[in-house]
This record gives structure tokens, C-alpha cells and sequence, in this order.
């Protein structure tokens, strides 16, 4: 059934853009049009601002895209590290930028907040094959401008999605790889019909085994625009979401396990009742995502231009497990006799569900005239979220009916901020930066986990800076920014947690020429009641955090785009920093002691990665990309048993181009061997401590454990797009 939709919707897709490449029009083939970068230039910067940045394009992207997740696309920018549940890049794939993890980066779509407003993380499992919708990215490092959303406290990703473009095209894509890995999708685009309209859009499917046992995705996704445009106007409606079916692989393995069975899932085993080991087959994740979103730019005047954007996202879905001698009291069971013998334990399978919906608005006004560039803007947002947990079935199910909720709550949250930004142009050399955001945040839940919430948190965030520009070579720049961040959802259940501030200073030069290009920043992060992540996870896998007091992120970033012809080219980047708690407690045996200072969690020292290009002519080229990711601890207080090894991954990339003639404009082959020289590695994992004192009476032990998720060996992905 679903082969039939994707064929119908593509032979409609490449029907309409026929149609529409008969429509006259004035522009070069291909062309897209800049004035969509209008609606993110209150987040996004260019050199002139003082402030740390790598930016990605569409033909950055390209020759990579075929199937894998946005967090692996950019696991060659500086300071970037990646993971993927699964081991090979599809199903649920994470990003850490600087030590600090997905929570702690402010993702928007557009201008528009893309992050869970409750746990403020980024699930790009939601929306497969975006990558494929997106016209370009800018990943700020550090505190970054203001945005809208949760603050950023490591890094700020903006994405755009598809430029409209004057022509019309249709595109089917299709790749194939390593574990069953299948991606399909189809992209079309009308063209701008009488100067003024353009509709375009993308359906895909992706499907894969995964390297690890049963970690199996399904997923859907859509992508649909429509565009209106005159010499003042831009205005662009958006639907696009996905629905994603992944068998839950977020346990790892622990130590002894990644010796022996490397890709052994323990996701829904249990013991039937022969005494066998069992799987259940269907400890799936199934959520689906829709976003709609309202665009309008207006240039106002010469020197005032105007965005306005509405936005609606509606989440639902659930998780499913396989619950072995889970206890009554969990569910609200009665005991029950049977056989004469009370019984208050059942194998069941229940789900966990999510219902939630998030909507608000965005605005800024843009001033732009002589030395002055103004930004006067804001936004406000609300979540509104249901959490509630089903038993579908129970080997006794006592008291319970069909469709009752053994928990049922609610959460609300609302951001409200204002923001205003200014560079000024002093002379041909100097000019000043300003940015002050004001930001309130009301949260409200009553879950087991979080208990009675009732928090509002009021934010003032300054950033300032200054920039030089030597000659028309060399730009150098410092600055200054405040950022202060409330907890997430997953804090409250550690206690009552603070909210966090960061100061964070740059320092950089940037050195520009025809053919080559230098970045080299210093930054020190200076942290008050760092939600640190501790390594552990809760019952449902998401990373637990606590604060930690007084911290610091010291580091040197340096990246470069070296073309030594037309035929080779060099992207290294490299960067060291230290992460430290200060003055770090730990209560272990039952008494506390005092460990000074100590590793933040997750916090490599060492990050280098390189991208070497060989382009023997235009349609033609190969890519060899290599990364290594210095050892980390996975909790914050040393313990070698905590260690996540030093890692390195090469990659080889392959782009081939063959142009036609007529209907058929060409077909664009594709290659990637990830992992080519089929290195064992570990890019995340979890770390735990508990009190042990049952083994000897009298004494307390502090027990260390952890887990890994192991990432596969040499693997390939190959493709072919069309393009009409």
C-alpha cells in the first residue's frame, strides 16, 4: 500500500513539474532565489558579526545525502561529535557540539524553534530525509545571537529549507546499503507560473535493519511549500513532518557484551514460559510529527524590511514494551488469588504515549541603512503536552479495562522574548556589536517523575562585541554574551533544579583569500549550575543531568578551506579544549569527598576532522573524509570505568555526474564507504554509581557500571537521482 502512495504521488509530482516547464520564464535553470534568506537573518551571521560560525550549503550536502540523518551530515564541522542508536546513522542519531549535548543546541527551522520545548531536545528521527529540504545550515558556536526557543548553551543550528526556484524541475532519488538500508524520494517544483507562484515539494521513505540487532526504521516523510513573491512581498506556507516506527536500540551493551556480541540488543527479551529467551517483536517507538508553517518578509521600505511567521507543530505517539513480572502496584492493579496463591506480578505490554501540541509566533523588523544594521524582534511560543501510559494487554490484568491510564498528565510551557541587535560601522576598519534579549518562561507539570511544577524563570541575555577588519583578508573580532537557561523536564526528576548561566568569550581571526580561507578562535565558557549530563539514563533513555556548580569550557578551535587548484581542495579543522568541573563532590562508600577538579561528562579534549577533495573535472569527484574524537569520560568524576575510548572514522566519497540532453537534464550517481578501514568503535554510552549495601552488612559500597553503543564497521550506501 504504501509502494502505491509513494508511486502515485510521484508520477503526480513529475506530471505537474512537466507541465509547469512549459510555462515561460526569464531566469537561468536551476536558479535560486536569495530573498529566502530574509527569513533567517535575525539568527544568522556573516564575518562582519563577532561571533564563531561554520556554515553548510545544499552542494556541501549533496554528494553525502542519501538516507543518513542531519547530526551525521555535519560530523565533519569543527568541535562536533555524533552518535547513532542504531550504529549506522539512520533511526535516532545525536549531536554534541563543544562537549555540550542536543539539549543544550538551539535548533530553528526557518527562524522558528525546532527543539522539544519540554525535554529541549532535537529528534530528527521525526522528520527522515530533511537534509534533502534543506537549502543550507549555519551551526553558531557558543552562546550565539538570540534566538527563539531555549537558549543555546553550546551551539545554535539554523536551517532553511528549499529556496523556491524560477524553473521547474522534477527529482527521484533512490539509494541502497549496508543493513538493508533503502531510501526513495521525489522532489518536484512547478516553477514560478506567471512570475508569482511556485509550489514544490518531497516525499520520502527510508528503511533499514541497523547494525545493531532489531534496530530496525520505517520512516515517512513530506515536504510541501508554496511560494508568492513580487518586487516586495515574500510570503511561503510550509507543511512537512514524518512518522517514524524505530525498534527501540537505546540500551547499549555493557563491557563484557561489546567483547563477545558487539551487536546484541536486550530491547524487549524476556524468558516464555519454557524457559527460553524470547524478543519481543514489536518494542517499537511510533510518533508522528507535522509542522505547518506562515512566512511573510515585506520590504517596507528601502531601508525597513518586516518578517512575520505563525507556526503550528502536532506531535503523537508512543512507545511499546514487553514487560516481564512488572508489579500491580505500578498499574493500579488489585492482587488477585489464583490457584489459591496471591498473585501481584504479570507479564504485560503497555504504552508510554505523548500528545502535544506547540504553536506560536515570531516577528522581527529589520533596519538597514549606511553604517547602521538594526534588528528589532521576538517571539512567543506555547507547548501544550499530554503524557499518559496504556496496557494493552496482561497475562492478568486484574481490575483493568481496556483503554484505562495507569498515569495521566499534563505539561504547559510558554516563552515569551524580545530581543534587539545592532552592528555599527565606525570607520572602514572598526565596527560594534550589540545584542540584548529579554525572555520569561513559564512551566507547569505534574508528572510521578517531576512532581507538582509550577516555575516561572526571567532572563536578561547581553551579548557585545567588537570587530576589525585589518585589510580585506584578515577580520578580527571578540565578544562578549550572557546566557541563562531553564531546566528541562527530565531535571525535575533529580530534585528541584536551578536554572544555568553561562558567560562565554570569543576571540578570533578569520583570514579570507580566492583560494584560502582560515578560522581560529579562542573561547572560554564559564558555567554557574551547569546541568551537566551524568552519564545516566532514565527509564526511558534520556539522558539525566544535575547541576554542578562552577564549571568551565577552555578551547581553540582552528578550520580551513584550502584550494591548491581547481582539481584538490583541504577542509581540516582541529580542536582542544578543557572541560572541567570545579571543586566537583561525590559521595562514594557513603561518605563525601572532595575530588577537585574534575571532567565535565561527554567532553573530549581532542576533536580533528578533515575533508580532501579531488576533482579530476566538473561532473566528477571524490571525497575522503576523516575524523578522531579524543577520549572521554562518560560521568564526572574520572572513574576509568567511565572512559570512552579514542576513536577515529574515515570515510570515502564518491559524486559522479552524467549530463543529458532534452527531457532527462541528468542523473547524478553517488557512493559512500563509511568506516573504510572497518575501525571497532564506541561514540557514546552511559555511565552509572549506586549504593550497595546489602553485600556486607554495616558497610556501603558505591557499585560503578556502564554501557556503550557501538557504532558498525566499514559499511556503504550507493545512489542515483534524477534530475527532469
Amino acid at each position: 500500500m504504501k509502494t502505491f502512495i509513494f508511486t502515485t504521488i510521484a508520477f503526480i509530482g513529475l506530471t505537474l513539474a512537466t507541465w509547469a516547464q512549459q510555462q515561460p520564464t526569464d531566469s537561468l535553470e536551476g536558479s535560486k532565489v536569495v530573498l529566502d534568506e530574509v527569513f533567517v537573518s535575525a539568527v544568522r551571521v556573516t564575518k562582519e558579526a563577532p561571533v564563531t560560525f561554520s556554515n553548510l550549503t545544499k552542494e556541501d550536502i549533496k554528494p553525502r545525502n542519501l538516507g543518513q540523518d542531519i547530526p551525521i551530515l555535519m560530523n565533519f564541522l569543527p568541535s562536533v561529535v555524533t552518535t547513532s542508536d542504531a550504529g549506522a546513522g539512520v533511526g535516532y542519531t545525536g549531536i554534541r557540539v563543544r562537549g555540550s549535548d542536543a539539549t543544550r543546541v538551539n535548533v530553528t527551522i526557518n527562524g522558528i524553534p525546532y527543539n522539544d520545548a519540554e525535554s529541549q531536545g532535537t529528534f530528527w528521527v521525526n522528520m527522515p530525509d530533511f537534509a534533502s529540504s534543506t537549502e543550507s545550515l549555519q551551526l553558531q558556536r557558543g552562546v550565539g545571537t538570540s534566538t527563539n526557543g531555549a537558549g543555546a548553551f553550546g551551539a545554535s543550528l539554523n536551517l532553511l529549507t528549499d529556496g523556491f526556484s524560477e524553473n521547474a524541475y522534477g527529482q527521484i532519488s533512490s539509494s541502497v546499503g549496508s543493513f538493508k538500508t533503502l531510501r526513495n524520494n521525489i522532489k518536484f517544483s512547478t516553477g514560478l507560473l506567471n512570475d508569482h507562484v511556485e509550489i514544490s515539494g518531497r516525499l520520502s521513505r527510508i528503511t533499514s535493519d541497523g547494525y545493531v540487532d532489531r534496530a530496525t526504521s520505517d520512516l515517512d516523510s513530506y515536504f510541501l511549500q508554496g511560494v508568492y513573491k513580487d518586487d516586495n512581498t515574500l510570503i511561503k506556507a510550509l507543511l512537512f513532518g514524518g512518522h517514524e516506527i524505530t525498534y527501540q536500540s537505546w540500551y547499549g551493551v555493557d563491557a563484557a557484551t561489546l567483547e563477545t556480541d558487539r551487536t546484541f540488543n536486550p530491547s524487549g527479551i524476556y524468558t516464555d514460559e519454557n524457559g527460553n529467551i524470547q524478543f519481543y517483536e514489536n518494542e517499537v517507538d511510533n510518533y508522528k510529527q507535522d509542522h505547518a508553517q506562515l512566512l511573510w518578509n515585506e520590504q517596507v521600505s528601502e531601508y525597513w524590511s518586516t518578517n512575520l511567521a505563525l507556526h503550528y507543530t502536532r506531535g503523537r505517539g508512543y512507545f511499546e514494551q514487553f514487560r516481564e513480572d512488572d508489579d500491580f502496584v505500578t498499574y493500579g492493579f488489585e492482587p488477585l488469588i489464583v490457584d489459591g496463591e496471591e498473585v501481584n506480578t504479570t507479564d504485560l505490554i503497555r504504552r508510554r504515549w505523548l500528545d502535544n501540541d506547540f504553536y506560536g509566533t515570531v516577528f522581527s523588523a529589520n533596519y538597514r541603512k549606511d553604517k547602521l544594521s538594526l534588528i528589532l524582534g521576538g517571539g512567543w511560543n506555547k507547548y501544550e503536552g499530554d503524557h499518559f501510559g496504556e496496557v494493552i494487554w496482561a497475562r492478568f490484568a486484574s481490575n483493568s479495562d481496556i483503554g484505562d491510564r495507569y498515569y495521566d498528565d499534563t505539561s504547559t510551557k510558554t516563552d515569551f522574548n524580545l530581543y534587539i541587535k545592532a552592528n555599527y560601522q565606525l570607520n572602514e576598519h572598526w565596527s560594534l556589536y550589540g545584542d540584548l534579549q529579554y525572555r520569561t518562561v513559564g512551566y507547569n507539570a505534574n508528572g510521578e517523575e517531576t512532581g507538582l511544577v509550577d516555575d516561572t524563570f526571567n532572563f536578561f541575555n547581553p551579548k557585545a562585541g567588537v570587530t576589525y577588519d585589518l585589510n580585506r583578508n584578515n577580520n578580527f573580532y571578540f565578544s562578549y554574551a550572557v546566557a541563562n537557561r531553564e531546566p528541562n523536564r527530565n531535571d525535575y526528576e533529580s530534585g528541584n533544579p536551578r536554572p544555568e548561566r553561562l558567560n562565554d568569550f570569543e576571540l578570533g581571526w578569520r583570514y579570507i583569500s580566492p583560494d584560502v580561507q582560515v578560522n581560529t578562535n579562542v573561547y572560554y565558557m564559564n558555567y554557574k549550575d551547569q546541568l551537566v549530563l551524568t552519564g545516566e539514563l532514565n527509564d526511558v533513555g534520556a539522558p539525566l543531568r544535575a547541576n554542578v556548580g562552577d564549571s568551565y569550557r577552555l578551547g581553540l578551535e582552528v578550520d580551513a578551506s584550502i584550494s591548491f587548484n581547481e582539481k584538490f581542495s583541504l577542509k581540516p579543522n582541529i580542536a582542544l579544549s578543557s572541560n572541567k568541573n570545579k571543586d566537583f563532590i561525590f559521595q562514594r562508600d557513603g561518605v563525601l569527598r572532595e575530588l577537585g577538579n574534575t571532567n565535565i561528562a561527554y567532553s573530549p579534549e581532542v576533536i580533528i576532522g578533515n575533508i580532501l577533495t579531488y576533482s579530476p573535472t566538473e561532473v566528477f569527484q571524490i571525497s575522503l573524509l576523516s575524523k578522531y574524537v579524543g577520549k572521554q569520560y562518560m560521568g564526572n568524576i574520572d572513574a576509568e570505568s567511565s572512559v570512552l575510548d579514542a576513536y577515529s572514522q574515515t570515510d570515502l566519497n564518491v559524486q559522479y555526474e552524467l549530463k543529458c540532453n532534452g527531457f532527462l537534464k541528468s542523473i547524478v550517481f553517488s557512493g559512500l564507504v563509511n568506516n573504510l578501514f572497518d575501525a571497532e568503535f564506541e561514540s557514546n554510552g552511559y555511565f552509572f554509581t549506586f549504593d550497595d549495601d546489602f553485600s556486607n552488612p554495616g558497610t556501603i559500597t558505591t557499585i560503578e557500571g556502564a554501557g556503550y553503543y557501538p557504532q558498525a564497521g566499514i559499511n556503504f550506501l550507493l545512489g542515483a537521482t534524477v534530475n527532469f
